[in-house]
Formats: C-alpha cells, sequence, structure tokens
C-alpha cells in the first residue's frame, strides 16, 4: 500500500571497488572516448518457457481474477466494464517492485515504501549464478518468444484470433552473465530495458532489483550496491505475460533492447536532459536546455555541466564545427543527492526540422559534459530537431508556421512475420512504404513505441502522437493494464513522456484511446484531468489527446483535453443507410458539434476508416454506396475467411475511405485524420476471427500494397500522374458477367477501354474520390484506362488476363545489407506466366532456400488466414506474391543465395551482397 515514507529504494549503497564489464561494446549514443559506456546487450542470453502457465514458479508479482468468461472476438468498440481488482498474498513481489515507480511520482506523499523482510523468493535456482541453464535455448534480444508459433486453431484455442493466435501468455525466464574487471572500479552500474512483455522481474546476483509490470515501457534498474568482483555476475529476467490481457497480437518475453549503462557516480540522470525550442525561424533559434543531475557518491561534488551543439548526419554523428556553445554552469549536487542546471542558447541560421515532403527534417545533438576537479566524468548526447509547432482550432497543425493537413495512419507495434521483436530495419520499410503512399503522420496504437522508431521517424520527417494507454480504470479485456492502472499510471505516462519529449517529431501526447471512463460521466473525467494535469507538469509545450469513439461534445469528457480527437465520430458511426440495422454505438456526423462547443480547441480524426479488405480477394455482387459493413455474401466469404479487395466495405462501426474523404473536406477546419491502419497487423482479424491478423491495413502483413494504398496515394500526392485498375482481369467463371471495374486516380478524369472498346468517359464528381464503370461485362482480354488532368493526360494503367502460372520472379527491397546479424533483406516472389506477367490469382506453394552468407528469417504472403508458422521455408503465394525475409550470417560476408521453386514452376534466384 501507499505510504508518506521518504523513497526506499531497492539499492541504496555504492560497493567500493567497482568494476566493468567484459562485454562486447555494441556502438551507442556515446563516444569512444566518452567516460560513459552505454553496452548492448544482445546476444548469449539463455531462455526458458514453462510449458503451462499453470506449473509455473511462485514468484508473482500479483494475483489475478478470473479470466475464464473472456470473449476472444468481442467488438472493438465495446462497452468497457467495471475492472475486477485483486490484491493480496504473501508470496506476491509488488511490495518491493512498486517503489520502481517512485522517482516518477510527483508527490513524496505517495511514494512506496518496500518491506523491510527480504522478499520471498528465498534460494530459488533460477536467480542464483550456480544454476546450470545449459539445456535452456540460447537467443538474441530482442526476442520475442511466441512469433515462431505454431499459430493455434479452432474456435476453443488456447489463444484465439484477438490476440493473433500465438502462443504469446506465458511464464518465462532469461539468464545471462556478465564479468567485471578493475578498469571501471567506483562506476555505476544500471540495466535500461527498452520493453518486456510483460511483468517484468529482474535479479542479480541472486537480489531482486527491481521490474515493471506494464509491457510497453522503457525502465532502469540500479545494479551498483551488487556486484560480485572478479566472478561471474548474473541477471536472471522473469517475465509474465497473461492471457486474456489485450486486443492484439502482444508478443512475449524481451522483445525491446536491453543495454547496460556504467557511468561515474556523478552522471547525466536517466532522460535528464530536456530541450525546448522557444522561439525559431529561419534567422535565428532560441532553445532551453534542462541538465538533471544524480551523485550515487555518499560525498557532494560540485560539478561544472558544458554543452555543445552540432548538426547530426544520418549517421547520428555529430558534424562540421559547433553551431553553439552553451555557456558552463557550476552546481554542486548532494551526496546521495540530484540536481538540475538550466540553460539557454542560440542558434544563428538554423536549419528546422519538419515534415516532409514540404519541409526537411534536419536535426541536431547536444553534447553535455559534466567536469569534475577538471576531468570529465560524464558525456551525455541529446539529438534533437528546431522546428515550432501551433496547434490551431482552424488551421489545424502549422509546423514552422506551415499548415500542414495530418495524412496519417495509426500503426500497432508488431513487425508481420518478425513478430513484436523490434528491428530497425523492418520498421524503417513500413515507414517508406507509407511515405510512397503520401502519409505525413503516425499515431502510435496504442502504447509506447521502441525508442528506435521515434529515430527513425525524426530523421524521415514524420509527425507523431504518442500514446500511453488503451485502458483506464475499467478493463477491455479481463487482464488488461486496469489491473495495474492506479498503482502505475504516473509513471508509466511520466517515463514516457521524459523518455521521448527531445524527439521532434512528436508533436502531441495521447493519454488513453477509447477507454470506459467515456461512459462515467464526472467520475471518468477527473481521471482523464489527472492524466492531462501529469503530462502537462512533465511537458506544458505539447497538447495533450484522449481519443473518444463514445463521449460526446456535451459531456465532460472532452473538456479535460487539449485537443479534440475523435475515432469514427467525425464520419458518424453506423448513421448511414447501409448500417441501420446493425447494434452498437450510433452517432451521427459530429465534427460540428464538437466544433460549436469547443470552438478554441483543435479537432483531428484520431482514428478513421477501419476499412476492411484481402490482398487481391474480389467478391460479387459489389455495393453500390460509398461505404458498406462486411458481412457474409456481403463483401466476406465466410468459407475462405476473406473480404473483397473492392476497398467499400467496413469494419461495423467504420467508414470507406471515400466517405471519411468527403466528410473531412465538408469540414475544413479538422486538421485532418489517421487511417486505421497503415499495416495490417496480428491479431483483431474483424470480421473473421478464424483468421491471425487484421484485415484493416492499408498495406498487408508482408508488406504488399493493397488496392486502398492507391486510393490513398491518388487522394494525398494530387501532384503524382498515377491511375490504378481494380480488379484483375482473370474471371474464366464470369464471361459475359457483370463485374465492376474501379480506377483510382490522382487525375479528375478518365476513359476505359475493353479489349480496344471505350465503356465511356467519366469525370470525378463534387467530393467523389473513385471513377467507377459498374456495368462492365466480362470478357477476358485487356482493360486499360487514360486518365485526363484540367484536360491533359496524365496516366495510364491496364491490366489483363494471363497465362497459368509457368514460373517465378524474384525482386529485393536492398541487395546489400550488414553482416550484423539484424540488417534485412525483403525478396518477393511474384508468380508469372509464360510471358513474364503476374498471375493475379496464382496460389502455389513456394519453396525458399538461403544459402552461402545468410539466412532465412521467416516467410509471409499477406493472407490473414494462412496458420503455417512464419520460420517456414514453405509458403504458398497468396493471389500472386510472397516474401521471404533474409539475413546475414553475424559476421559472415559475401554472397547470399535466394532460390525459390514451386511444382510446375521454373525456379528463381538471386543473389545479395553481405557486407561489414
Amino acid at each position: 500500500m501507499r505510504t508518506k515514507a521518504a523513497v526506499v529504494g531497492l539499492a541504496l549503497a555504492i560497493s567500493a571497488g567497482m568494476l566493468s564489464a567484459c562485454i562486447w561494446t555494441k556502438p551507442s549514443n556515446e563516444s569512444a572516448s566518452s567516460p560513459r559506456e552505454r553496452i548492448l546487450l544482445d546476444d548469449g542470453w539463455r531462455f526458458m518457457k514453462y510449458e503451462d502457465a499453470a506449473d509455473a514458479d511462485g514468484l508473482v508479482y500479483d494475483i489475478r481474477p478470473d479470466h475464464s468468461e473472456h470473449q476472444d472476438d468481442k467488438a472493438a468498440d465495446a462497452k468497457p466494464t467495471e475492472a475486477v481488482t485483486v490484491h493480496g498474498g504473501s508470496n506476491v513481489l509488488r511490495p518491493w517492485i512498486l517503489p520502481m515507480a517512485n522517482p516518477f511520482i510527483a508527490d513524496p506523499a505517495q511514494h512506496y515504501a518496500a518491506p523491510a523482510s527480504m522478499p520471498p523468493h528465498g534460494d530459488f535456482p533460477f536467480i542464483q549464478a550456480d544454476f546450470d541453464d545449459r539445456t535452456w535455448q540460447t537467443v538474441s534480444v530482442p526476442h520475442d518468444w511466441a512469433i515462431q508459433g505454431p499459430f493455434y486453431e479452432g474456435d476453443k484455442a488456447p489463444v484465439g484470433g484477438g490476440m493473433g493466435r500465438l502462443p504469446s501468455p506465458g511464464v518465462g525466464w532469461y539468464r545471462k552473465q556478465i564479468m567485471l574487471t578493475e578498469a571501471d572500479a567506483g562506476k555505476s552500474l544500471f540495466l535500461d530495458i527498452d520493453g518486456a512483455m510483460s511483468y517484468a522481474m529482474v535479479w542479480f546476483n541472486g537480489h531482486l532489483v527491481g521490474g515493471w509490470p506494464y509491457g510497453y515501457a522503457s525502465w532502469r534498474v540500479d545494479l551498483t550496491p551488487y556486484v560480485v568482483i572478479g566472478k561471474p555476475n548474473q541477471i536472471a529476467i522473469r517475465v509474465d505475460n497473461p492471457p486474456a490481457s489485450s486486443r492484439w497480437y502482444p508478443g512475449g518475453g524481451l522483445y525491446r533492447n536491453v543495454w547496460l549503462v556504467k557511468t561515474q557516480p556523478v552522471h547525466v540522470a536517466q532522460w535528464g536532459t530536456k530541450i525546448v525550442v522557444s522561439a525559431a525561424d529561419e534567422k535565428e533559434a532560441t532553445v532551453r536546455l534542462s541538465v538533471a543531475l544524480n551523485n550515487q557518491s555518499p560525498v557532494a561534488a560540485s560539478v561544472q555541466v558544458e554543452t555543445d551543439v552540432y548538426e547530426l548526419n544520418e549517421q547520428d554523428e555529430p558534424v562540421g564545427a559547433a553551431v553553439a556553445k552553451v555557456e558552463p554552469v557550476t552546481t554542486d549536487v548532494e551526496g546521495k543527492g540530484a540536481a538540475t542546471v538550466n540553460s539557454r542558447f542560440r542558434v544563428i541560421n538554423p536549419k528546422l526540422w519538419g515534415p516532409r515532403p514540404t519541409q526537411t527534417p534536419n536535426r541536431y545533438v547536444a553534447i553535455t559534459k559534466v567536469v569534475a576537479q577538471g576531468k570529465v566524468v560524464d558525456e551525455y548526447r541529446t539529438p534533437f530537431g528546431i522546428r515550432t509547432i501551433e496547434i490551431d482550432p482552424n488551421l489545424g497543425v502549422l509546423v514552422n508556421g506551415e499548415p500542414i493537413y495530418l495524412q496519417g495512419v495509426n500503426q500497432h507495434h508488431d513487425l508481420g512475420a518478425l513478430g513484436a521483436a523490434f528491428n530497425v530495419r523492418a520498421a524503417q520499410r513500413q515507414l517508406e512504404l507509407l511515405q510512397e503512399m503520401g502519409t505525413n503522420a503516425i499515431r502510435l496504437a496504442h502504447n509506447p513505441p521502441a525508442r528506435e522508431l521515434l529515430t527513425l521517424t525524426d530523421k524521415m520527417g514524420f509527425l507523431v502522437i504518442d500514446e500511453v494507454f488503451d485502458s483506464w480504470q475499467r478493463k477491455k479485456t479481463p487482464l488488461d493494464f486496469h489491473l495495474i492502472f492506479d498503482d502505475w499510471s504516473e509513471a508509466d505516462l511520466r517515463s514516457m513522456i521524459r523518455r521521448d519529449r527531445n524527439h521532434p517529431s512528436v508533436f502531441m501526447w495521447s493519454v488513453g484511446n477509447e477507454v470506459g471512463e467515456q461512459y462515467t460521466d464526472t467520475d471518468g473525467a477527473k481521471v482523464g484531468q489527472r492524466l492531462h494535469d501529469i503530462a502537462h507538469s512533465e511537458d506544458p509545450t505539447r497538447p495533450t489527446a484522449a481519443s473518444m469513439n463514445y463521449a460526446k461534445a456535451h459531456m465532460p469528457f472532452p473538456e479535460t483535453m487539449d485537443t479534440i480527437s475523435l475515432n469514427y465520430q467525425g464520419e458518424g458511426i453506423r448513421d448511414a443507410e447501409a448500417y441501420a440495422h446493425l447494434k452498437g454505438i450510433r452517432t451521427p456526423p459530429s465534427y460540428p458539434q464538437f466544433h460549436k462547443a469547443f470552438p478554441g480547441k483543435a479537432i483531428f480524426s484520431s482514428e478513421n476508416a477501419a476499412a476492411v479488405s484481402s490482398r487481391g480477394e474480389y467478391l460479387f455482387p459489389v455495393a453500390r454506396g460509398i461505404s458498406a459493413p462486411v458481412a457474409d455474401g456481403k463483401g466476406g466469404d465466410p468459407s475462405s475467411a476473406q473480404v473483397s479487395a473492392y476497398e467499400l466495405y467496413t469494419a461495423p462501426f467504420g467508414s470507406s475511405a471515400d466517405k471519411v474523404f468527403r466528410s473531412l473536406a465538408q469540414h475544413p477546419y479538422v486538421a485532418g485524420g489517421f487511417v486505421w491502419s497503415g499495416w495490417d497487423y496480428l491479431g483483431e482479424p474483424t470480421p473473421y476471427y478464424s483468421a491471425r491478423s487484421s484485415y484493416f491495413g492499408v498495406i498487408d502483413l508482408a508488406g504488399f500494397k493493397k488496392d486502398r494504398f492507391y486510393l490513398y496515394q491518388a487522394h494525398w500526392r494530387p501532384d503524382y500522374p498515377m491511375a490504378h485498375i481494380l480488379p484483375h482481369w482473370n474471371w474464366p467463371d464470369r464471361v459475359g458477367k457483370v463485374t465492376p471495374v474501379h480506377v483510382f486516380t490522382s487525375g479528375d478524369e478518365a476513359e476505359l477501354f475493353v479489349n480496344g472498346k471505350s465503356q465511356g468517359r467519366k469525370q470525378k464528381g463534387d467530393l467523389e474520390y473513385r471513377l467507377r464503370w459498374d456495368d462492365v461485362v466480362y470478357q477476358p482480354g485487356e482493360v486499360s484506362v487514360v486518365v485526363y488532368k484540367n484536360g491533359e493526360e496524365w496516366a495510364t494503367d491496364t491490366v489483363v488476363t494471363t497465362g497459368e502460372p509457368a514460373g517465378l520472379t524474384l525482386t529485393v527491397d536492398r541487395a546489400g545489407i550488414q553482416a550484423d546479424g539484424k540488417d534485412l533483406a525483403f525478396v518477393t516472389a511474384t508468380v508469372v506466366d509464360a510471358n513474364g506477367r503476374m498471375v493475379p490469382t496464382a496460389k502455389p506453394s513456394l519453396t525458399f532456400t538461403v544459402s552461402g552468407a545468410g539466412e532465412l528469417v521467416a516467410t509471409d504472403n499477406g493472407d490473414a488466414t494462412d496458420l503455417v508458422a512464419f520460420p517456414s521455408a514453405k509458403r504458398s503465394a497468396f493471389n500472386g506474391l510472397a516474401l521471404a525475409i533474409v539475413r546475414a550470417k553475424p559476421g559472415s560476408t559475401g554472397t547470399i543465395k535466394v532460390t525459390v521453386a514451386g511444382e510446375n514452376l521454373s525456379s528463381a534466384m538471386i543473389d545479395l551482397n553481405s557486407n561489414k
């Protein structure tokens, strides 16, 4: 329980004679000469997961309520329900873990005090250095223990479609030893965990040193008091991922990076710098810098804090001469105390950070040095950008004075066939395709991301909404975050903001998504107000949001946030004629009501569309309207569990892209919005929960573009000449039948031809976003379109009836990759006919072989129903395409040969290069 005691940490003293780790030092954001070391602990972990969580050890964070009545396919917009909270038990470790939150709880009277007694873990063998773990699996971190599968099948599977049908729940252990030498005697030693799913607890040399229950949080434990000199030092981490704890695939294990950080006792605190641009234009920028210092020594220290500012290149290296030098500040730091140094500096003729394509994402780095007695005792690097952002109720988001309309998408944290284990190249590929579509903004759904993702959005020029919670006190699933919200919400929110506040791409903090407190009137509004106030106390420069799918303009909930963040309500939920028969939330188009009630607040669509489709699957008849709910026989096929790719069908609460575009155009004061979703993701396979992954993405799980990609590209990149015809033209069973043809284009007029015969010339009408020829009668051959813009020919596209599958072609995103065991190449296999044309209906079984300096990581095809395990070298193509993910073997350079073969198909081969 909470007490008024002062902070009682799990580690209170510094041991004399600290030693440095004999571990290979990987690149970090500190220079080679820095007294601070940040060492990536990626290789050589031993891992064990209990076959059945019921047989796991008793070292639990807390006991949990019963979850036997969980409904896996619960509607995404179902009303969250009242929490069921259970605490207690003599063996739970919660009282010893709670003090980890104290540095992030503002009121000392609300700090937690650890019990005076020892934690009840006794002599448990897994935490001891002499335990023999050689029979455990050897893994590298980031590691997702579930992504290799196998997938669960059937209606009564242990994990259903909602959480991705993969074995993510369970209890597992990670162990790693580090050796220490005399080189760093007297240093402080920390373990930084970027993400562990979830209820993680850490032992070091048999001592419980901390933990963190929220699986998406980044956090630090202090190892300093328990170091053993000259002997192996044992790290043991227990991770416990509950069933029925998520509405999507959470992954499992140590799925983000783990770091060993070594500093002198006086050092810059965890996430200890804060940079705020108070004024900026192309002539001059004024910047405020705050540096928080910690002193783990019992002796007071007098230190000088110096900071130089440099331009930062794409390789995260400072370049050129310093563009600013901050006036040194001297301060005293008490023994076992802390201090903060505040400064200002100017940058003349700054290179501003801004989103592409109209601006350039220039970056800088502040290199802060802490000097004691003439010696540099710490160096800390803070990448940042110089930009101004305003949120205007009528003009929307202004970056450096330019209105930037939000052409955004929502993104979950998984990376498809790689699962939750973060990989920089895989995330970069996702962002590259989104940028090609015209995306300029990302909303992180619904949790803090990997830190490296924000580095990518900084570099690539995206705007980002950083989101922390999907639920508060009321639950969406039986064992979700509501169980720990009261204890941990302040710490989770503050830690996210402190970690991410210097990223120029982040322009807003979202503190909740569709939370149940929307339904509880003033009580729910009080919770929202508390989180808003916490966010502003950490960072008053960015606005807050909490996305609403139920709360209306007259309710108290929307009053609590700086912005009006609407999920689906702007376009209206179940309000159109095609949705009239459905049950659930029903809301008319709500932008006008919110704009009238809150004229001083900017409005944006934090989730819109929720359209669903399967790439390359076209079902008949085709809806005549612009938006319709998917149903069996109406856009959906229950036998194949596929959804029509005419891109007119939606989740029951959603709207098509066409309807969203129309609604946003009719309300020009809306700042833009975020599509649900940019990429398909594991879990939440509305409408067919027998599947493994979603149908919502504009891009499928393998990274192949759905037809919807071109609808968005046409609208978001109006100056880019493009035309896209759908469907394909291989319909042997539809000869003489009506087969509608639609064209997505950035032009305004087009003429369609079938086998050379004109089907008529059509213009886009007001608030129309596709051209439709709904009465075309199918005959095999060729369909072509000539598109015009302002009366001039603009773009063309053609689809043809192909022959039977005859062979394969291979293409790759990058022919050269690094031999670090992390860089990836994404190889696409295309099934072609004898003339080399993709066969859009082909689904042959393929076999991938990788030899030489590389290895196969995973395969995929974008089919939400495919339950073949991702590591399999055998994968059926889905509508002509399949994907292989390849990496170089660590340290192995040279040629990587990728071969793909299929029965009755000529094989294909491609060479990649592995480089140092």
